[in-house]
């Protein structure tokens, strides 16, 4: 980006670009930045240019909070955009850090229930919760007629989301848990999980967690059960799991998504964001659900600020932001209102085929 002028729009992104989720945090940061690059490209907002200005809280809870008023006072960002766990956005919550600065924050990363209900008008979700996405898979896997369902998942609160939804959606099918795992966040020793889930035998698994989790999970269980489908929901990058396990080991998970297919040019969006990716990412960055999300997010966040004049505040941005009311970025159609912040809940379920790809 051209050098920075007093004059410019500051959005703040705090993502994990170390640490165990550091290649989700990469690509999150990368669909802001392509979409915001192609803005400025094209004149900005209202003649302004945007600075994307970006920190690294490694996924922990305590960093996120301090850069977080970090990029809100030092770097006096407009707005926020992507930031990453359901415990860590919580926790700016019960700080007050986003009421203080009145400052909104645009697609984050997390479907936790705890940041949509009670309702918070300063967070604006453009991704189902995982409510919506644990309907989905167990729907899906009631369609196959598997009954016996098991969650492994990571304790916190963005894997006790998860499986109070997935419990949610089994009881109204009449259905309870055919047993749980849990593992520690941060780390991917899930030795007692695939003990504690082996010995139930489900016919299905649905996985709350993150690449290096779900990956060693996913092999260590299929060569310690019979377990017929492991599915799990849309924080993984399915490429980085086939990395770490390989791609025949990986075959066959399921994997929910909450943002349309953006491997081939179906929808429009999907075509903005290839072209972009294809012009501003460094050579050999791939496309993945994660960056497109992003890039969606900006695009979101960008039509706000349009929305908000050529003097905007950040008060200004939250009203903006609010009158997005059936907004089609191209095929994906996000929905805000003065009562409600929860964008979208789109879900579908893909499946990894040969070499880490994703199959619909």
């Amino acid at each position: 980006m051209s050098a920075a002028s007093a004059n410019d729009i500051v959005i703040g992104q705090v993502a994990p670009l170390s640490g165990v989720l550091a290649d989700t945090g990469r690509e999150m940061v990368l669909g802001a930045k392509v979409y915001f690059e192609q803005v400025n490209e094209q004149g900005g907002i209202h003649g302004r240019k945007i600075r994307h200005v970006v920190k690294d809280d490694g996924y922990k809870v305590e960093e996120t909070v301090r850069l977080t008023r970090e990029v809100i006072d030092r770097d006096g960002a407009m707005a926020l955009i992507g930031f990453a766990g359901t415990g860590n956005v919580a926790e700016l919550l019960s700080q007050k850090v986003l009421e203080q600065a009145n400052i909104a924050l645009v697609a984050p990363y997390t479907g936790g229930e705890v940041l949509r209900t009670p309702f918070n008008p300063y967070i604006f979700h453009i991704r189902a919760g995982y409510a919506d996405e644990a309907e989905g898979i167990v729907n899906q896997l009631a369609m196959l007629n598997m009954k016996r369902i098991g969650v492994m998942y990571q304790d916190d609160p963005f894997g006790r989301a998860g499986l109070a939804g997935v419990e949610a959606a089994l009881k109204k099918r009449g259905l309870e848990l055919a047993g749980t795992g849990a593992y520690e966040k941060n780390t991917d020793n899930v030795t007692e999980a695939v003990k504690a889930l082996s010995k139930a035998n489900p016919q299905a698994v649905v996985m709350i967690s993150v690449n290096k989790s779900t990956a060693a999970f996913s092999k260590q269980m299929r060569s310690a059960s019979t377990v017929a489908q492991l599915v799990n929901i849309s924080v993984v990058n399915p490429r980085e799991i086939a990395r770490l396990i390989g791609p025949e080991q990986a075959r066959g998970i399921g994997v929910a998504q909450v943002m349309p297919y953006p491997f081939t040019a179906s929808t429009a969006i999907a075509k903005e964001y290839q072209q972009a990716m294809k012009k501003h990412a460094p050579a050999g960055a791939e496309l993945s659900y994660t960056s497109f999300e992003e890039f969606i997010g900006a695009k979101v966040l960008v039509e706000g600020l349009r929305r908000a004049g050529a003097n905007p505040t950040r008060e200004k941005v939250i009203r903006s932001l609010e009158t997005l009311d059936n907004y089609d970025t191209g095929g994906f159609s996000v929905r805000f209102s003065p009562t409600s912040r929860i964008g979208s809940r789109f879900v579908e379920i893909t499946v990894i085929g040969r070499e880490g790809r994703l199959l619909r």
